[in-house]
């Protein structure tokens, strides 16, 4: 276990990951914040168990939750983890993090990791989605968090940032159900952020510093598909998508839930996104009011800004 690393943890109704992601994390730390959206199940009672220190704050989006965390949480430590509920280190990460992190020379103030997705229990290997490179350790004070209402990362403000070898893991055990229902919230948000950027003329983010935050390919994929993701074929582009992930970048090798998950994600979640954007669009034409109006109306974010 080392002394000089904080984990943050957001957390909402996660009873049937929290235990896991504590059990695992805390082989590396035993400061633990947990950041909670005021939980209905048995999420506060596991996290007591850890001696974990909770915070309850309302949820808007996850940049906003967790810049909150880093501003309020009173971090002394000189490393920061973000982890999610339902994901954990492998044994690999973990061995590399205790002997790695502490060597590290004084200009490198990021660490980016793999992420492995499972999908019903699935290892999703294919159509873009291994390895995925995001910065998830970073030195207290060094970094902030990209204020974005989707796709948010953490950006360094001085230093460089290195990539460790091995993985992290993302399997979350809920059902389809909730898939869906995450990802149409998710969409929402998407849609609130496409139109910002449409409304002030900029793209999808693209300007803010990445490259210290992300590897070279991904920030290249990035830019590549907010150009075309955003200014191109409204509805139409989720089947273009979908044909270039699945066919061309061989997700229909991850297999039937391959097919399941890259479908959902990759089709009927981006197809959603227009569909959102279309809506507040007319919104907006029928009666006449602003576009950050119609994002008001039509999803209920009483605490919207632009």
């Amino acid at each position: 276990m080392m002394k000089n690393i904080s984990v943050i943890i957001l957390t909402f109704n996660e009873e049937i990951h929290l235990e896991r992601c504590l059990t695992n994390i805390s082989k590396i730390s035993n400061s633990l914040f947990i950041i909670d959206s005021f939980s209905t199940d048995k999420t506060i009672e596991i996290a007591k168990k850890f001696n974990t220190k909770i915070f309850q704050n309302k949820f808007i989006n996850q940049a906003q939750q967790l810049q909150w965390a880093i501003n309020n949480c009173d971090i002394q430590t000189e490393w920061i983890i973000r982890i999610d509920a339902d994901e954990y280190f492998t044994l690999e990460l973990i061995n590399e993090v205790k002997e790695r992190l502490t060597g590290l020379n004084s200009n490198i103030n990021g660490v980016i990791l793999k992420r492995r997705h499972y999908f019903l229990d699935r290892w999703i290997r294919h159509g873009d989605r291994y390895p995925l490179y995001i910065l998830r350790i970073w030195r207290n004070g060094k970094a902030t968090v990209e204020q974005k209402w989707m796709d948010e990362h953490i950006i360094l403000l001085e230093g460089e940032s290195i990539i460790f070898k091995n993985d992290f893991i993302d399997h979350n055990l809920n059902n389809l159900s909730w898939f869906i229902d995450k990802h149409n919230k998710y969409a929402t948000r998407e849609a609130i952020e496409l139109l910002i950027n449409e409304s002030r003329r900029e793209p999808n983010g693209l300007f803010t510093d990445l490259k210290k935050s992300i590897s070279n390919s991904s920030y290249r994929n990035r830019f590549f598909k907010s150009f075309f993701y955003k200014n191109k074929l409204l509805l139409i582009r989720s089947c273009i998508y979908f044909f270039y992930r699945y066919f061309f970048l061989l997700g229909f090798l991850d297999g039937k839930e391959g097919l399941i998950y890259h479908f959902l994600q990759g089709f009927w979640y981006r197809f959603l996104v227009d569909s959102k954007i279309v809506e507040i669009k007319h919104i907006a034409s029928r009666k006449k009011i602003s576009i950050e109006e119609a994002i008001i109306e039509v999803t209920g974010y009483k605490d919207f800004k632009v």
